[in-house]
């Protein structure tokens, strides 16, 4: 490890120092610091590292083995594009943010107890949040802040989770864990959060169309897939993950498919995408776990291309609205390429990097004889193929001529997206260089007759479906709307409906305590009639009645205590 760091620490580390060198070298040293940690990590060795015993805990702060090496190897990689995809940028802020954001995911995966692994998860969160407010405005605060509590709260719940689990094993290594206390479930939940589980996916198509241009590429990288990778570490198997997993390839669609802001598009497939590695977390065999790390991979790269490809638009144009796009790709061709190789890429073209990665998920789950669940991934396939594949190049360089021209992408975001797509390619053209580094060895061909033909038939008919849409006008039009998810309920329904309610509620404890105030003054004047100064119990009693009445009550006790 260069200067003796633990990976993800170096490039924290490193970030401090960005606000004290010159522009050039500023720039220089957001690609080499990301470029030496990966060089360092190829050279690492697996075991564990650092490990050391703190009130009666076993820390180990780094555990390389396979799972948390094909994660860095990736971090890394997105890293140095993300940063190269940056170079333009001048606000120190958001170099810094976005370094220690990278820093942490890599510790992240690296991390071998849960609480090293809650340290960095929150400085995730610190550190991610402002590649959003740097957008400046208030919806970009807002978003923010609605992100930043979601995260935090996310990070609570792991070190509760983290706390109860020592208290019953006395253990806080981060190793597969069964569900069946409360320690596991919290833990669970923690990962759910930011892997964007049905219900608590908001925060995602929130918060990444508002960020900055550059921001939503690293965002887009390390937070949910840090969460895979807990996932696959800490829940492997868990077959309530594979239904979990299944709703979140197939809902995204619809969202995504009406959405006009299209990185709120792609934040919807990203969604989508997560839900085939959670999937095979959930089946939990080799193979599937293979597939979620392969898909996870792969994902990061086109992902961030096809972000890369949309923030060079809003860069350019000032707008990611379809409804206010096409005809770009008279001005902006190599984007457009670049574009369509993330879209090929995502919908598992063959020879394209998605493919080889999903084909290990969707026959893993055929072999397992998840019957339902396949044909749920192969519709989800089909319509990411409609939402990233088709309808995000088609309405932003395509479709009608918006008639706004503009300059290409600065050289730095070409270079970026060209290193992406060539990655894409490649790794699509020579499947062995992703199944080599996979957690488990790898012993499937994709490209066989059977499934090449199958994928094609898929992305024809709903390539054919598409047109026969949009040729008879059935196609949802891209429309200045706002669409309703899930995050409706807390953001408006539910304080209105207090807004609503509290009125009554309010006059009806105002009535309660009149009515009580009412009561006490009532009680407290009869004890002033009978005890004041001109009460009954302030009179002079005579003596008789006096003894008289002593003598009934000595008589109630000796009663009560002989019965």
């Amino acid at each position: 490890m260069i200067a003796s760091l633990p990976p993800g620490l170096l490039l924290i580390v490193a970030a401090l120092a960005i606000p004290f060198l010159p522009d050039v070298l500023r720039r220089a040293w957001t690609v080499v610091v990301p470029a030496a940690g990966l060089w360092a990590l190829i050279v690492l060795e697996p075991g564990s590292y650092l490990a050391f015993a703190w009130f009666g805990a076993e820390f180990v702060p780094v555990r390389v083995d396979k799972l948390s090496l094909i994660f860095g190897y990736i971090f890394h990689i997105a890293a140095i594009i993300s940063a190269i995809y940056a170079l333009h940028v001048r606000d120190t802020v958001q170099h810094v943010a976005g370094m220690m954001y990278a820093g942490s995911g890599i510790g992240a995966v690296f991390a071998g107890d849960l609480v090293t692994l809650f340290v960095y998860w929150e400085a995730m969160a610190i550190t991610s949040v402002f590649l959003i407010w740097a957008r400046g405005g208030e919806t970009a605060y807002r978003s923010g802040m609605r992100y930043l509590i979601v995260q935090i709260a996310s990070g609570v719940l792991l070190l509760s989770g983290a706390i109860l689990q020592a208290e019953q094993t006395g253990s806080i290594a981060f190793d597969k864990m069964a569900l069946g206390n409360l320690a596991t479930w919290l833990i669970l939940l923690a990962f759910g959060i930011k892997c964007a589980f049905p219900f608590l996916h908001n925060w995602l198509q929130d918060a990444y169309p508002e960020a900055t241009v550059t921001g939503t590429v690293f965002l887009s990288a390390f937070t949910t897939k840090a969460a895979v990778y807990a996932l696959a570490r800490g829940f492997p198997g868990t077959e309530m993950l594979i239904y979990v997993g299944a709703a979140m390839t197939a809902f995204p669609i619809f969202y995504a498919v009406i959405e006009n802001d299209l990185r709120r598009v792609l934040a919807y497939s990203l969604n989508n995408q997560l839900g085939f590695m959670v999937v095979g977390v959930g089946i939990g065999t080799p193979m599937a776990l293979n597939g979620a790390a392969g898909h996870a991979f792969a994902h990061i790269l086109y992902k961030a291309l096809l972000f890369m490809s949309m923030g060079a638009v809003l860069y350019r144009v000032g707008t990611i609205k379809g409804s206010e796009l096409g005809g770009l790709y008279k001005s902006m061709p190599f984007t457009t390429v670049f574009c369509i190789v993330g879209a090929a890429s995502i919908s598992a073209f063959p020879l394209f990097s998605g493919f080889i990665a999903k084909a290990l998920t969707l026959s893993a789950v055929a072999y397992e004889g998840y019957v339902v669940v396949w044909l749920i991934l192969m519709f989800a396939s089909a319509g990411v193929f409609h939402h990233s594949g088709i309808k995000i190049p088609y309405f932003a360089f395509f479709a009608h001529d918006s008639g706004k021209r503009c300059k290409e992408a600065p050289l730095n975001m070409l270079a970026a997206m060209g290193i992406a797509a060539f990655l894409c390619i490649a790794l699509g053209v020579w499947s062995p260089a992703l199944y080599s580094i996979l957690p488990y060895e790898v012993d499937y061909e994709p490209y066989t007759p059977t499934h090449v033909i199958g994928q094609l038939q898929l992305l024809m008919f709903s390539a054919l479906a598409f047109a026969v849409l949009i040729r008879y006008r059935i196609y949802p039009p891209e429309l200045k709307s706002t669409n309703l998810d899930f995050d409706w309920l807390y953001r408006k329904g539910i304080p209105a409906l207090i807004a609503s309610v509290w009125p009554v509620l309010w006059a009806a404890w105002q009535g309660f305590l009149g009515a009580l105030q009412g009561g006490l003054r009532t009680g407290i004047g009869a004890i002033v009639r009978l005890t004041g100064p001109e009460g009954t119990l302030a009179r002079t009693w005579p003596l008789g009645s006096t003894t008289l009445w002593v003598a009934v009550l000595l008589g109630g006790f000796l009663l009560i205590y002989y019965l």
